[in-house]
Order: structure tokens, then sequence, then C-alpha cells
């Protein structure tokens, strides 16, 4: 309508992004949406199958398409990823019996074909449990390092409070800058 002839006339259409936001059941990922959309977070429950929420940050609008984590939906994950910009991957940093299959979840992920070359965003959650494992030593456990083929970047978080939230939406700022460059 007359905010697109308006942002037109002005050159500042904003840029659309997909999104996919992935990670194992309980790892909080819905809170993280929400604490992107600037909503409550004090009550979640389980998502059964997906949410999808527009989030607008940095004069872009991510289309951010959460899919739940439970073993059962795992498989389906791949029918969600054609077209995605930007890969956000959520970790329960305090679930160490965890860290293995959430790696192998991941590997699993960065070898899809749709996903080769897209930028990855590892949100190491729940930073403030007392258990929680610092980002480094997550990001070494999941190999990151050897990611050679896409930008890559683990952000220390807890969904709960926003801590660290918005240093991961500059670093996906910076990612579509750069891409535009």
């Amino acid at each position: 309508g007359l905010l697109s002839v308006i942002q037109k006339l002005k050159g500042s259409q904003e840029q659309e992004l997909r999104i996919v936001l992935l990670g194992l059941d309980n790892a909080g990922k819905t809170t993280l949406l929400k604490r992107l959309a600037s909503e409550e977070v004090s009550t979640i429950t389980p998502t059964q199958g997906f949410n999808i929420k527009s989030v607008h940050s940095h004069g872009l609008k991510l289309n951010v398409w959460d899919i739940g984590g439970q073993r059962s939906i795992r498989p389906y994950w791949k029918k969600y990823l054609g077209s995605t910009d930007l890969l956000i991957y959520v970790i329960d940093s305090a679930d160490q019996k965890r860290f293995e299959e959430t790696g192998q979840e991941l590997a699993e992920l960065t070898e899809e074909e749709s996903l080769t070359g897209v930028p990855l965003l590892v949100f190491a959650n729940k930073q403030d449990l007392v258990t929680a494992a610092p980002a480094d030593e997550i990001a070494e456990g999941l190999n990151l390092h050897t990611y050679r083929d896409r930008e890559w970047q683990i952000q220390a978080c807890s969904a709960l409070s926003g801590e660290g939230v918005q240093d991961g939406m500059n670093w996906i700022s910076s990612q579509i800058m750069n891409r535009k460059k």
C-alpha cells in the first residue's frame, strides 16, 4: 500500500531475510524468538510443529522460522531449509549430556546442500545458569573451526534475560551488509 510507495520513493526498501531457527528440544528457541520479537517470555510451551515471526532489526525484516526440536520432528527440518538466508542454531549450554547429540544434528544440517555457504549463528543459550559451559568450549566441542564453507559465529546468551541476544543480531546485520558489498 502507501507505505511501500513511500519506501520506494525514499529508496529505503526493507530487505527481507528468511532465517531458520533450529536446535534440540528445550534449548530455548521459542524463548529466543519471543525475545527477538519483544514479546513476553515468562510462559513458553514446547513447540509442536513450528512458529513463524517477522522481526524488524537493523533495517531488515527477518522472517524467522522456529521449528520444534523433538526427536520425532527433526527428520522434517530439511523440508524447511530451502531459500534460507541464515541459520540460527540454539544450544542449551547447561545440558552437557546432550552436547554430542546436538553436535551431530548441527553437523548433519551443515552438510545439507540447501544450506551450502549459508551463514551460521550458534546461540550458546542459558549462560545465566551456573552449570553452563562457556561458548568457546562449546565451539571447540562442535568443531566449528572446521566449518570452512560458511561464515559462523558463536554467541553466549541468555534468551530469558536477553543478555547477548543483541550481539547475535548485530552479527547477523554485519553478515547481510557484507553480502551487499
